[in-house]
């Protein structure tokens, strides 16, 4: 069965850290691009980083770059965002996906609130 499944999600207070994970299964997970998206109440869904098949390249939102780091481990099957110096702004639900060509599998988003 294809899942592509997030956790790590939670509250935090700003300037604190959390890692998002995202466990890829029913494909080939090394063949596929993956990429954390994230979405506010009331706004569009928004790429925040991706990570092409092989783990060597990286792309970044202007607004998280230098404090989010994406990551892949493709043993394991999973896929990483390291957030640090987090502000309320990155409040929102947080989506996985897998890409490859016109292929997409998504997965069901975890919650990372930032709030003292």
């Amino acid at each position: 069965q294809l899942q592509v499944v997030e956790s790590g999600g939670g509250l935090v207070q700003p300037g604190g850290s959390l890692r998002l994970s995202c466990a890829g299964s029913g494909f080939t997970f090394s063949n596929y691009a993956m990429s954390w998206y994230r979405q506010a109440p009331g706004l569009e869904r928004a790429r925040v980083a991706s990570i092409s098949s092989d783990g060597t390249g990286t792309i970044y939102a202007d607004s998280v770059k230098g404090r989010f780091t994406i990551s892949r481990d493709n043993v394991k099957n999973m896929v990483y965002l390291q957030m640090n110096s987090l502000n309320p702004e990155d409040t929102a639900k947080y989506y996985c996906k897998a890409v490859r060509g016109r292929i997409e599998y998504w997965g069901q988003g975890t919650q990372v609130t930032v709030s003292s």
